[in-house]
């Protein structure tokens, strides 16, 4: 499980990470594997409409326990899918890099990080970095 210490810690990692790439401003949420948040902060100079979208990266990995990366590929294979998928989790799925899954030493998946503001790919590393910097193991 993640607990609230190790959360801010990745929303952190995953700040210093933009910042040290020099991206855009950021906005992280952590949550948990039932899809609940723990954490989020939101960059001086972020859109106030980047929660959503950070929540519905990590939503997204986190329920269909395949990280952004796989949720978009799956899109544009079977955009079907995903489209009926959105509509069983009432449209919270956002299917594209930023979206990263989390997993502890054994293997398990307990949680995922968001991130958003920058390119997909961007935000991406910044969740991995954020995961790792927590002793966590990314799947992005």
């Amino acid at each position: 499980m993640i607990g609230l210490e190790a959360a801010q810690t990745m929303v952190a990692g995953a700040m210093a990470k933009g910042a040290e790439m020099g991206l855009k401003p950021l906005s992280v949420v952590v949550l948990d594997a039932g899809g609940h948040p723990i954490a989020f902060a939101r960059s001086d100079g972020s859109s106030p409409g980047r929660f959503e979208i950070a929540r519905g990266k990590a939503y997204g990995a986190v329920m269909l326990g395949m990280p952004g990366s796989a949720q978009m590929a799956r899109a544009e294979a079977q955009s079907y899918f995903m489209a009926a998928v959105n509509g069983a989790f009432g449209g919270k799925v956002v299917p594209v890099p930023g979206g990263v899954l989390v997993r502890d030493g054994s293997g398990a998946i307990v949680g995922a990080v968001g991130v958003t503001g920058d390119t997909s790919d961007n935000d991406a590393a910044a969740a991995v970095a954020g995961i790792e910097a927590a002793g966590f193991k990314a799947e992005p």
